[in-house]
C-alpha cells in the first residue's frame, strides 16, 4: 500500500513563499519512490510579496493557501484539514516562505513564533512518531519546537558556499545540535524522526539540490 506523505507549503517563490525547485523535487522524488502525495497550505495572508525580478517587496497581498496551489496544480487542502492519522509522514521544504510565512524567524530569528497550525501538524506528526523531512530553512521549525534535537541546514562558516551559514549558529542557542554536512548529504536524529538536508542554504549546482532532497525523501520513507 503506497505510503501517504503530507508536503505543507508556504506559498509560491523563494522570496516569499516556498523554493519552487525544493518542492518540485520532493514531490518528483515521492512519485519516484511510489509514495502518494498530499499538498497543504495554511490559508493565511503572506507576510508580503517580494518581486522576483528586482528582489524587492512591493504592495501587492496574496494568500499562502491560494500561491501554493500553483505548485501543487490546484490538488491542496488547507492546513487546518490535515489529520495526521491517516497520514505516514510530513515534509516541509524551504523557502524564505517558511520564516516569513509559516514563522517569524526572518524578522525575529531564534526568538519567533510558529504559525499556531504548523506547530500543532508538527507536534501531531512527533508524538505519532511518523517522520518528519526538513530541508533548506524549515529546519528551524523543528530547532524552535523540539528542544535537543539535531538537524543540519549545511555549514555553520559563513564563506561563499554558505551564505547562510549564521542559521546554524542561531539554532544552537535554542539548544538543538547542529550537525554540518554537504549539499547532498541528510542527518537523520532517529529519536526525534527528523530527517534534514540543506538545499538551497547551498550555493550548489542545482542537480546536487535535487539529490540531497532525494535522499531526503528517502530516508523519510523508510523511517515511515
Amino acid at each position: 500500500m503506497a505510503k501517504r506523505v503530507a508536503v505543507v507549503l508556504a506559498g509560491c517563490g523563494v522570496f516569499d513563499g516556498s523554493e519552487v525547485h525544493e518542492a518540485s523535487a520532493v514531490l518528483v522524488h515521492l512519485s519516484r519512490e511510489g509514495a502518494q502525495a498530499e499538498v497543504y497550505a495554511p490559508n493565511i495572508p503572506q507576510m508580503h510579496v517580494v518581486d522576483h525580478v528586482k528582489g524587492q517587496p512591493t504592495p501587492e497581498q496574496r494568500n499562502v493557501l491560494v500561491e501554493s496551489a500553483r505548485i501543487a496544480r490546484g490538488n491542496i487542502k488547507d492546513l487546518a484539514k490535515l489529520d495526521v492519522k491517516g497520514l505516514d509522514a510530513l515534509i516541509i521544504p524551504g523557502g524564505f516562505g517558511v520564516a516569513k510565512n509559516l514563522s517569524t524567524w526572518a524578522t525575529q530569528g531564534k526568538n519567533c513564533s510558529i504559525s499556531k497550525e504548523v506547530e500543532d501538524v508538527l507536534r501531531a506528526f512527533h508524538a505519532a512518531h511518523k517522520p518528519i523531512g526538513l530541508c533548506c530553512i524549515s529546519p528551524v521549525l523543528a530547532a524552535k519546537i523540539f528542544p535537543g534535537c539535531e538537524v543540519t541546514v549545511g555549514h555553520d562558516t559563513e564563506c561563499e558556499q554558505w551564505p547562510y551559514a549564521k542559521t546554524a549558529e542561531a539554532m544552537k542557542e535554542l539548544g538543538c545540535r547542529h550537525v554540518n554536512s554537504q549539499v547532498t548529504e541528510v542527518h537523520v536524529d532517529a529519536r526525534n524522526g527528523l530527517v534534514t538536508t540543506s538545499a538551497f542554504m547551498c550555493n550548489a549546482p542545482i542537480h546536487h539540490i535535487h539529490d540531497g532532497v532525494g535522499k531526503m525523501v528517502r530516508e523519510v520513507l523508510r523511517l515511515a
